[in-house]
């Protein structure tokens, strides 16, 4: 058996879904250009330096789920997909997770960012399982509020073994595993994996996977 595990935002897509889903919401007048494009640029940017509050950010990230109805949220969401998300899944992201597919691997999403916005995405790349930072919910309406431990950084690690132990399985069990991503703050669960791999990594991801001989990877150039 072997385990395929693939990061999403700058992995398998060429951009942050957590970014445009804001940028998405700001662009239709939902949220307040002034206030909310800024503050989103600013938490991009702690992100890719490393320095990131996941929950300072999932305070400001998730209000606008709470904010508004879940129908109004999945008619946005599906104009999302079509307008940004789709334009940014390459040809090669898809073939990749194919390969493993088509090797009978077990396969999942691993992302930061929240369930609501990248299960859809999860769905359009056929992999059949994904873990990612939960929003809340009551009653179906979202409460602003992450439930358990967000997928990011350490926590990654911690809600992949949650998963294989709900499956009955666990790390042994794999003969190889893989994980694909971009990002510094990836490395905990790179390190995790027998097969770790950097696509398109950012500079302090790069420096490491040379030093440490790891397979450099580009879907997007």
């Amino acid at each position: 058996m072997q385990l395929a595990l693939f990061d999403l935002d700058n992995t398998l897509l060429s951009g942050d879904s957590d970014y445009e889903w804001t940028l998405h919401l700001v662009n239709k007048g939902v949220l307040d250009r002034d206030v909310f494009e800024h503050r989103n640029m600013e938490f991009y940017e702690q992100y890719k330096a490393g320095t990131l509050d996941i929950f300072e950010f999932l305070d400001f990230q998730l209000q606008s789920l709470a904010d508004n109805s879940r129908a109004d949220l999945e008619a946005w969401h599906a104009e999302f997909m079509a307008t940004s998300i789709v334009p940014m899944l390459a040809q090669p992201a898809r073939d990749l997770v194919k390969r493993h597919q088509d090797q009978g691997h077990l396969c999942a999403l691993v992302t930061a960012t929240n369930s609501f916005v990248t299960g859809p995405i999860c769905r359009e790349l056929n992999i059949p399982h994904l873990i990612a930072t939960i929003p809340a919910q009551e009653h179906g309406q979202f409460t602003g509020k992450p439930r358990g431990t967000p997928a990011f950084r350490e926590g990654k690690i911690a809600r992949v073994e949650d998963w294989l132990e709900a499956m009955g399985l666990w790390w042994g069990n794999f003969e190889r595993s893989w994980f694909y991503s971009d990002s510094r703050n990836d490395l905990p669960l790179l390190l995790r994996v027998s097969d770790p791999v950097a696509v398109d990594p950012d500079q302090t991801l790069r420096a490491h996977a040379q030093t440490a001989d790891w397979t450099i990877l580009s879907l997007h150039q």
